[in-house]
């Protein structure tokens, strides 16, 4: 399917434009882009629309870093309810998490992995589509990514290195202004490193029940998007179905309207297996789940849809290794 980009996250750039005294305007109706779009949560607009418009108004703006300015513009409403889910994460390693699984919700041009070692968390950005300008495609995602951390985090907040696939520009200073941390040009991957010491800090802008609302928004919103993998609509499903405790392969394929032979056969091409998507989307909410004090050991056991505490408990010690009692104190 093509790629296709959130809305909404087109005000990025018109927003940048008119703070640097240029009228988007004529720019956006040269590209047949309806400004009202920008207002329209259920509305994507082609991802080669959003890359030429964003190559455009590198060029218009006469910097040839404008796309970190750009980024630097990062509103949640340009994502939406993952944009607020965002700023309610109890964590930026529980954020992180969040903005990996929902990537989709802003545009499916790529994928985002997660890697953790004794070095820190890395987010390493992986894009499927090739851009016009790939310096400004690249310096857009990291100064997003950075302003999006400090919203979190606070001002104060650096990361430990920054990687750049594009080459050292002649306004690299701009780069090292904003990261504040060791940056790598001509690297092999686009990927901007944590320490765990950060990642792991409570957030005081933490708000769980506020969080995963707009979870629930995201997977409805994921579900109805054509272009979902069936890895997504696998995800969404058990998400929507483990409070009942009712959760098999079968249960989630009769929902998606298939067979369960089918359904293991198209998560096979996909590389995983509905008893590993499962695991996954019970590991990842019991992590946001856990910094909840307002929910019980019990609460959370059902709503993980798991039949007793103690199979709960078991699978939370071969996840983090400790039990959930002694992780939570």
């Amino acid at each position: 399917m093509p790629a296709t980009v959130f809305a909404p996250a087109l005000g990025l750039i018109w927003n940048c434009l008119e703070s640097q005294g240029i009228d988007p305007d004529p720019l956006y109706r040269e590209l047949r882009i309806d400004p009202d779009v920008m207002d329209s949560p259920d509305r994507r607009v082609p991802y080669k629309t959003m890359d030429l418009l964003r190559a455009k108004a590198v060029e218009l703006s006469g910097d040839p870093c404008f796309g970190l300015k750009i980024g630097c513009g990062w509103h949640p409403s340009h994502h939406g309810a993952l944009g607020y889910a965002w700023l309610a994460s109890s964590t930026l390693r529980n954020a992180l998490q969040r903005l990996s699984r929902y990537v989709y919700v802003i545009s499916n041009a790529g994928f985002i992995d997660l890697e953790e070692n004794n070095e820190g968390l890395s987010i390493t950005f992986n894009v499927k589509e090739r851009s016009i300008d790939n310096a400004a495609a690249e310096d857009v995602i990291l100064a997003q990514l950075i302003t999006m951390c400090r919203a979190n985090f606070g001002e104060e907040f650096n990361p430990d290195s920054v990687s750049f696939t594009h080459s050292k520009p002649a306004c690299s200073g701009s780069h090292y202004a904003l990261f504040r941390c060791p940056v790598e040009f001509g690297a092999p991957n686009l990927r901007l490193t944590l320490s765990l010491e950060a990642v792991n800090k409570r957030l005081k802008t933490s708000n769980p029940e506020l969080a995963n609302l707009h979870d629930q928004f995201m997977i409805k919103y994921l579900a109805h998007q054509d272009d979902a993998s069936v890895t997504q609509r696998v995800q969404s499903t058990i998400m929507k179905l483990l409070p009942s405790g009712n959760v098999s392969d079968a249960v989630v394929a009769n929902e998606l309207y298939t067979s369960g032979r089918t359904l293991q056969r198209q998560l096979k091409e996909e590389g995983t297996t509905f008893k590993t998507i499962l695991n996954e989307v019970r590991k990842e909410l019991t992590e946001k789940y856990i910094y909840d004090e307002s929910l019980s050991l019990s609460q959370i056991s059902f709503l993980l849809g798991f039949s007793e505490i103690s199979s709960f408990s078991r699978a939370f010690k071969r996840w983090t290794g400790y039990p959930p009692s002694a992780y939570r104190q």
